[in-house]
């Protein structure tokens, strides 16, 4: 069964995601504050983490980071869930690692269908199978792996299946909606500026070889070696 740790200082809110996700055949267990949101997601490993951005004890921006920072924890999916609608906010949100970003109030279609959305990325990489070498990068889809000159470089889920999404294509030039709609599953659901806040970290991650991934002006992405 999947385990989705809910990590909400909101209770009533908590315990109705909770009941949502029961429903859909999901494994909820809650968290109402950061330290033991922190706890549960080492003690659990959850397949996912739905996360507010306000929390007591230690806010969402801290555990997300400190999951990010872990080996044991860093590949699990992450939703933020916040009241907060402010761009700096979605932007802080990527840059530590988030792979969703929900503004509260939200639907609960919509949040059942971003975690269908989250999770599958995770399966679809999972099960890639291959490996794909551009100059000193390294990219293992069977281990879900990325190294720079043999040293092995942390990816969120996100940021891993859209650097597979480049190399996959390598050479070709890749539309905004295009990565939207590949990596994310989304159509009308996403904003093209959320590929843009991926590709800044990930080139920032990839060190030397952020440097492959090219702008195209007025269009979206491309990686090349030369």
């Amino acid at each position: 069964m999947t385990t989705v740790l809910i990590v909400e200082d909101e209770q009533d809110l908590a315990e109705l995601v909770a009941f949502n996700l029961e429903k859909e055949g999901y494994l909820p267990v809650i968290a109402n504050d950061g330290v033991s949101g922190l706890n549960q997601a080492r003690d659990v490993v959850p397949d996912l983490i739905l996360l507010d951005l306000m929390l007591p004890g230690m806010p969402g921006i801290e555990v997300c980071k400190t999951l990010k920072m872990s080996e044991k924890t860093a590949s699990i999916p992450i939703i933020m869930l916040t009241a907060k609608a402010d761009e700096i906010d979605r932007v802080v949100g990527f840059e530590v690692g988030a792979d969703d970003y929900m503004t509260k109030p939200f639907s609960t279609r919509e949040l059942l269908l971003r975690i269908k959305a989250v999770l599958r990325r995770t399966g679809e990489v999972e099960s890639a199978g291959r490996t794909i070498t551009a100059g000193d990068l390294t990219i293992d889809s069977d281990r879900h792996t990325v190294s720079v000159a043999g040293e092995e470089v942390i990816l969120t889920t996100t940021e891993f299946k859209l650097l597979l999404s480049l190399a996959e294509r390598l050479g070709r030039v890749q539309s905004r909606e295009r990565l939207l709609k590949d990596v994310w599953g989304m159509s009308h659901m996403g904003d093209t500026r959320t590929v843009d806040t991926h590709i800044t970290r990930l080139r920032t991650k990839l060190g030397a070889c952020g440097d492959l991934i090219k702008t195209i002006r007025g269009f979206g992405y491309k990686m090349e070696t030369e």
